[in-house]
């Protein structure tokens, strides 16, 4: 952290600089930099990198840097106000339209300004990643013979081995595709499954992005209820009969946004229903590397427990790591795994070799299981902490199930909450939190938000986070809150 904000720092002096020189002039060496500025090489040689990229020094190896000579003026924009039309078109035509509206998902990855606290974010904060680690693994993969050629579409034999030990039961690395991040494993499942008009059955609520990625594709989402023990199998059933639906998504362990695990007597019903619908189920195992403390032993994924090939399976080294560290695995059972396997290579042919041969080197090395082990204490501290905080600050906002897992607490507001005027407001106080509209595929039962407790920097940023949400309250929700608040 503290080598990145040098580097930032340093850009910008620099940047301010550039003035004195003209064009093509030659910037001080590297060597004097160091000495003025008293900062190490590497923070130098990555400060004139950032400026190289925005076109403002071009480096020369062996002669040092040089102001780079003026851009010339951009051409005048065209007009692009055809598109509007070849984009549509057609679109009469589609039983569901296929705008990409991806607003949910970018709640979670845009950045916040400055000063404003992350409840919002989807990953976990730097002082939480194994950057330490991340970096010796990508150095050590970069020298294995053969790094840097074309691996095997499949992906790497040994990581596909190891993912398939993870899930259990009868999965083995045959049934082990290698891809680019969840997202882009539950992309590839929807489209090999369900046909463009087609409904797909999701939890509701659910994930936005995979919401995203439904409609995108064409599909129609159809929600089905969850509660703290998962989704409700009746209701499954019911589901499947009225739609004809295919393809069932879920998150069976720690579900987003609720927290809820699917319940022991349940799981073989899901299971069940969706073979006699002759369905798949999509299982989105997205944070089993995100355990709390005190969760106990967890449930096996539902593939372990699925002979027939009903289960789809997805799961990621991303949460737990960067989101930058994009690796993740679709496990599948059947000829399904071939179609699964030509959509992943015609999309993105194959994950990059030394980010797999990196994987590799991280889940092998003894500092894996240390940071495991250090990320579900911290979580639970984290969780721990915000719930006493909401509990005491905001007694308004029902909780009504904490997680042993994951990185965020799911809160119903009270009736007749304007969520939109709840989160700019809270915006205003200098908190970033997450409306609960986009988790719903249709009309929601009540307001909710969703609050991250990983994308902070401690429990100090927790304590002032909700401080800041007790303002925007106090401005949205005046009346109820002087009711409900402690004395």
């Amino acid at each position: 952290m503290q080598e990145r904000s040098s580097v930032t720092d340093l850009a910008e002096r620099l940047r301010q600089e550039l003035n004195r020189y003209s064009p093509g002039g030659k910037l001080p060496s590297s060597r004097a930099l160091v000495d003025r500025f008293r900062v190490s090489p590497v923070t130098v040689s990555r400060a004139l990198a950032q400026l190289a990229a925005e076109g403002l020094v071009v480096t020369r190896p062996g002669a040092g840097a040089y102001r780079a000579q003026a851009r010339t003026i951009a051409a005048a924009a065209g007009d692009t106000s055809w598109q509007e039309v070849a984009l549509s078109a057609d679109g009469a035509a589609d039983l569901v339209p296929r705008s990409v509206d991806a607003s949910g998902v970018l709640v979670s990855l845009a950045a916040p300004a400055p000063g404003v606290v992350e409840f919002n974010g989807g990953y976990l904060h730097p002082a939480l990643q194994p950057e330490r680690a991340m970096s010796a693994a990508l150095a050590r993969a970069g020298r294995r013979p053969g790094a840097w050629g074309r691996p095997p579409t499949e992906g790497l034999p040994e990581l596909r081995e190891w993912f398939a030990r993870n899930i259990g039961g009868a999965v083995t690395a045959a049934g082990v595709l290698i891809t680019a991040g969840g997202q882009s494993a539950l992309t590839t499942a929807l489209r090999a499954l369900a046909p463009p008009g087609a409904p797909v059955l999701v939890e509701s609520p659910t994930y936005p992005g995979m919401l995203a990625i439904a409609r995108s594709a064409g599909l129609r989402p159809v929600p089905v209820p969850v509660d703290p023990d998962g989704v409700k199998p009746a209701l499954l059933a019911d589901a499947f009969r009225a739609t004809g639906a295919r393809v069932f998504v879920c998150q069976p362990l720690f579900q987003n946004p609720t927290g809820a695990v699917l319940a022991p007597g349940r799981r073989g019903e899901v299971l069940r229903i969706a073979r006699e619908a002759g369905a798949f189920v999509v299982e989105d195992d997205f944070v089993r590397r995100l355990v709390h403390e005190d969760a106990g032993p967890l449930p096996r994924p539902l593939a372990a427990d699925d002979p027939d090939g009903v289960v789809v399976h997805v799961s990621s080294l991303t949460k737990a790591t960067s989101p930058s560290f994009r690796v993740s695995a679709l496990a599948a059972r059947g000829p399904v795994l071939e179609r699964l396997r030509a959509i992943q290579i015609v999309d993105t042919f194959f994950v990059p070799r030394p980010l797999q041969e990196a994987a590799l080197e991280l889940v092998g090395s003894p500092a894996w299981p240390r940071h495991l082990r250090t990320i579900s204490a911290e979580l639970k501290t984290r969780r721990d902490t915000m719930t006493t905080a909401l509990r005491l600050d905001l007694p308004e906002l029902a909780l009504p199930h904490i997680p042993s897992g994951g990185y965020h607490l799911w809160l119903r507001l009270p009736d007749g909450t304007d969520e939109t005027a709840l989160t700019a407001a809270a915006l205003r106080a200098g908190v970033a939190i997450t409306p609960g509209r986009p988790y719903f595929s249709a009309e929601p039962p009540a307001g909710h938000l969703r609050l991250s407790f990983a994308a902070v920097a401690g429990a100090g940023e927790i304590a002032e986070g909700v401080r800041r949400l007790r303002t925007a309250c106090d401005e949205v929700l005046p009346a109820k809150s002087a009711r409900l608040r402690p004395p």
